[in-house]
């Protein structure tokens, strides 16, 4: 029998897939807000940020992550609706009729090149300005209440790219007490600034770009050939970033595909290190849409062994399975990759592949 016979069973199967695999997005979105949790939780009471900002933070976290949720959903789709249709004896009476392997196996194909097509759109130019955006935003906000970027007893480089030590800090008032600063980028020497007191004072008029740091009772030491300490009893200090931040450079995550590609024409030799990661986030986006193929795969195959009992139950236990184990191996290989103990193709393509051999073990072993 043809595998474009049995058209009816075809529909049949890529219908009761779909539902399995909205809610498995959504459940797996609210597994990655779980854990941004604590994040939002600073946002709100720390920088007080309004909650309209806070939904386009989970806005634009959830579309960079997209391409990541689309494998892992339809995995969760194929695995409960495959395994329903073993526990039920579907599978059975469909071989019985006479319908192949083949045939079975075709709506899980449709839909894995229906939502690969879409998670290559995402990957290659939508998450990537989801997370620009992301970056943005958090940049904005992370300097509009500059108190909240210093945290009390702890040495922080987030100040204006300063390193800041307070021993107290009333992030409210803007009021910090022995105050440690160690600032590089002040000319050819750097500046250490010892002050008993400090008060953070933000510009009205352009809030999180200029901030006013007002000392109390210190000493500024300068190391060049000759040291040079100066006591002052009140010193002001002004800081300013960007006004648009749109301007800052891109990190590579926040880069189209196409813009990868551009910068990878680029001569590289002098950064090794920027090239290996650009490679790495080239073969990554690829081999995130390819993804979807072999998780069908292997979905099906497991899916398809007769008799299971728990269907459901189980289905989400082993789908939560292969998923570890899947991004055990890819961050592991990603790591190699970055830091160059592999070649960048092999390291990011070797979990698909081992993936896709268990896929086809897996189809093997149920097929007529």
């Amino acid at each position: 029998m043809s595998i474009f016979n049995g058209k009816k069973a075809v529909q049949y199967i890529f219908f009761e897939m779909l539902p399995s695999f909205i809610l498995g997005l959504l459940v797996f979105i609210s597994i990655i807000l779980m854990f941004q949790v604590l994040r939002l939780t600073e946002f709100a009471l720390v920088h007080g940020v309004a909650i309209k900002v806070i939904a386009q933070i989970i806005g634009f976290v959830i579309i960079s992550l997209l391409p990541v949720l689309f494998p892992m959903a339809l995995l969760f789709s194929v695995l409960l609706t495959y395994g329903r249709l073993s526990q039920d004896s579907e599978i059975v009476a469909m071989k019985a009729s006479g319908l192949p392997m083949g045939t079975l196996l075709l709506p899980a194909l449709v839909l894995a090149t229906l939502v690969g097509i879409i998670s290559a759109q995402m990957s290659f130019n939508i998450a990537p300005w989801g997370n620009r955006q992301f970056e943005v935003l958090y940049s904005r906000l992370a300097s509009t209440k500059a108190g909240a970027v210093i945290k009390e007893g702890t040495f922080s480089d987030s100040f204006f790219n300063m390193v800041v030590y307070a021993n107290k800090v009333d992030s409210n008032k803007g009021q910090l007490e022995k105050v440690f600063i160690y600032d590089e980028k002040s000319g050819d020497v750097p500046l250490t600034i010892i002050a008993k007191e400090g008060e953070i004072i933000p510009d009205p008029v352009n809030p999180g770009h200029e901030v006013l740091l007002r000392l109390k009772s210190g000493e500024i030491h300068r190391q060049a050939q000759n040291h040079t300490k100066i006591s002052f009893d009140t010193y002001d200090v002004r800081f300013s970033t960007p006004l648009n931040i749109q301007e800052r450079e891109k990190s590579p995550q926040s880069l189209t595909l196409q813009e990868v590609r551009g910068r990878l024409k680029e001569d590289l030799s002098k950064d090794p290190e920027l090239e290996r990661t650009l490679r790495t986030e080239f073969h990554k986006r690829i081999a995130i849409t390819v993804l979807c193929l072999v998780f069908a795969m292997i979905g099906v195959g497991l899916g398809t062994t007769t008799n299971r009992r728990a269907a459901k139950a189980g289905g989400m236990i082993l789908c939560i399975g292969l998923i570890i184990f899947y991004w055990v191996l890819y961050i592991a290989a990603e790591g190699m990759a970055r830091g160059g103990s592999a070649p960048v193709a092999l390291a990011i393509w070797a979990p698909n592949v081992i993936f896709a051999i268990l896929g086809v073990r897996a189809l093997q072993k149920n097929w007529n």
